[in-house]
């Protein structure tokens, strides 16, 4: 089964133009660096060549698995989201209970996340963990170091 991936109009241009990029421009210069490596001679000792064809390789494999997202895509309309509870596309004001840290992330398409901009993947423990919950409820996240207790301050677009 495919998934479906829900993402802002700007999420979405951003990954068809890094498609684009690697196809156009990636895709033609590892094509020109096996040339040049092929017409070094003989490939079974080819170091050259055996690393571009590797590197073509995964970049035809990032590129297929990129136009799959962009396939199995869906552009979230952000003015018909509702911020009564957490889902993605909300940002999230949170206080950790143990250590009164307060912090605010925005749930957004695995493809979107970016923490250094507080977009967290609606993939993550912490995201799955607050999905439907409302302002004031608590929740228990189980984390690799153990449990984290989350109060919900705020929701908001």
């Amino acid at each position: 089964m495919e998934k479906i991936s829900y993402l802002t109009e700007e999420g979405f241009k951003k990954l068809k133009d890094q498609v684009n990029h690697l196809v156009r421009v990636e895709r033609p210069s590892i094509s020109r660096q096996i040339a040049e490596a092929r017409d070094k001679g003989d490939l079974s000792e080819n170091a050259e060549y055996d690393a571009a064809k590797e590197a073509q390789g995964l970049l035809e494999m990032r590129i297929s698995k990129l136009q799959e997202v962009l396939r199995n895509s869906r552009i979230l309309d952000e003015s018909k989201i509702d911020a009564s509870s957490v889902k993605i596309l909300t940002k999230v004001k949170l206080k950790n209970i143990k250590t009164k840290a307060i912090m605010e992330y925005t749930i957004v398409a695995e493809s979107e996340a970016d923490l250094k901009a507080g977009k967290i993947s609606i993939e993550t423990p912490i995201a799955k963990g607050l999905l439907g919950k409302k302002p004031g409820e608590k929740a228990k996240i189980k984390i690799p170091n153990g449990i984290l207790e989350l109060e919900i301050i705020n929701i908001s677009i």
